[in-house]
């Protein structure tokens, strides 16, 4: 596990969106995968300026997010269809039909998650996976249990979880109960990952990653299992 400690949020930004920008360059059709909340749009907003610099191509590219809230439609201004529509895919030279997102409307969810990750196979995996982390060392939506699950699959988000995205709704009643997420074992078959780590309430989340055991009440830490990791960190 390799440890990028930055000085400021922009720093770090700029550090995760080069990593993305240097896989493109090596690997034009690459397969990323993509996260969404608050602490990647730094990082979208530095690939955006660097294709409006014509440093980066994105039309051969393929991506995979990790997550989306269940049930939501994609014209849902909170859905994360909607927010990586509006932080990265409107802004640069995608192919709309090489986007993929776990659809929130899906009738069979079960059905959804088996598809994705056969998708996600088919493309031969991910080359790059960017995650966030959550307070409470979730990654995706794969929250604190005593066991977690290996493929995409669908899931119900813990309290504290609404709580932190409460601030992007109208209120927490508002808040999807439920989602779909990669699951862990769909993480980890990423060739290289970055996880993205910002401010003092992440810290403990942080710390607990970088010591190395694997807990699964803290889920990050699964990613101690994989052999090519970066931490950037900013507080």
């Amino acid at each position: 596990m390799r440890i990028e400690k930055f000085n400021s949020y922009k720093e770090m930004s700029e550090f995760v969106g080069d990593l993305f920008a240097s896989q493109l360059l090596l690997k034009p059709d690459s397969v990323l995968g993509l996260a969404t909340g608050s602490t990647p749009i730094g990082a979208y907003e530095h690939l955006v300026k660097l294709y409006n610099e014509g440093k980066v191509d994105f039309s051969k590219c393929t991506t995979f997010n990790l997550d989306e809230y269940y049930p939501i439609k994609q014209d849902n201004p909170q859905s994360y269809y909607y927010f990586m529509n509006e932080h990265l895919f409107s802004k640069v030279n995608v192919n709309k039909a090489n986007l993929h997102i776990p659809n929130g409307s899906a009738p069979d969810a079960e059905a959804e998650c088996k598809a994705y990750d056969e998708l996600i196979d088919k493309m031969g995996g991910i080359d790059l996976q960017l995650l966030g982390i959550g307070e409470n060392g979730h990654i995706g939506f794969n929250e604190p249990a005593s066991s977690l699950d290996p493929g995409t699959h669908l899931t119900g988000l813990t309290e504290s979880t609404i709580a932190a995205n409460a601030r992007f709704f109208d209120s927490a009643d508002d808040v999807p109960r439920h989602a779909l997420t990669m699951g862990v074992g769909s993480i980890l078959k990423a060739k290289r990952i970055v996880i993205a780590i910002n401010g003092e309430k992440k810290l403990d989340a942080f710390n607990k990653l970088i010591e190395g055991k694997v807990d699964t009440m803290s889920p990050a830490t699964v990613l101690n299992l994989h052999s090519n990791v970066i931490v950037a960190f900013s507080n």
